[in-house]
């Protein structure tokens, strides 16, 4: 396996194993998502996209890939709702989260149709009033110890004008690499879990 991924997105690469934080502004979302999932299914990787603002069924007409009711029926890509993910059951429980991913992404590996798997996660769920929320940046600076495990990247989407500066620094600080623009670069403010722990206890 290549150990440099095509990102989609003006032809940036990224490194397996990546845990990527995309700031973004309104409509950009779709200059970053679309790119990223058309550059892994045209290398077949299994992507999985747990989306937000627009509902999952509305993507698929975004995507430039006459192929992409199959790769739907056959679930190289699958398109997920916050609702039955990152809020089920009404509340946002990182473990639960974390179970989701582990279950998923072993499960395409394990098939042995997919090398790789990126994932995407929008996060405007997290604004809303729900309990758990607040759990939002232990959950990602989590994610940095399951990534490893698998051969994966992972894009976490952030509309910048929507969170708090507070919020903002706390991505700076639980995620390596970041996407701002046209840019993607290695991340000075990221702090590794467990002294991200001890910094917030």
């Amino acid at each position: 396996m290549k150990a440099t991924v095509d990102l989609g997105p003006s032809g940036l690469e990224v490194r397996v194993g990546d845990h990527i934080c995309a700031f973004y502004r309104g409509e950009e979302r779709d200059d970053i998502l679309v790119p990223f999932l058309e550059a892994g299914l045209r290398t077949g990787d299994k992507c999985i996209c747990v989306l937000d603002t627009a509902r999952p069924e509305s993507l698929p007409t975004l995507l430039d890939d006459p192929q992409v009711q199959e790769r739907l029926e056959r679930h190289q890509l699958e398109l997920v709702d916050f609702e039955s993910s990152y809020l089920a059951s009404g509340r946002f429980i990182p473990d639960r989260m974390l179970e989701f991913w582990e279950h998923n992404i072993q499960s395409a590996l394990e098939s042995g149709e997919y090398r790789m798997v990126r994932s995407a996660g929008e996060t405007h769920w997290a604004l809303r009033d729900m309990p758990g929320v607040d759990q939002l940046v232990a959950y990602e600076s989590e994610l940095n110890r399951f990534i490893p495990r698998y051969p994966q990247v992972i894009l976490c989407l952030y509309e910048i004008e929507r969170f708090s500066g507070e919020l903002i620094l706390d991505m700076l600080k639980t995620h390596p690499k970041v996407l701002l623009g046209a840019m993607v670069f290695d991340n000075p403010y990221y702090v590794k879990p467990d002294e991200f722990l001890a910094l917030r206890q």
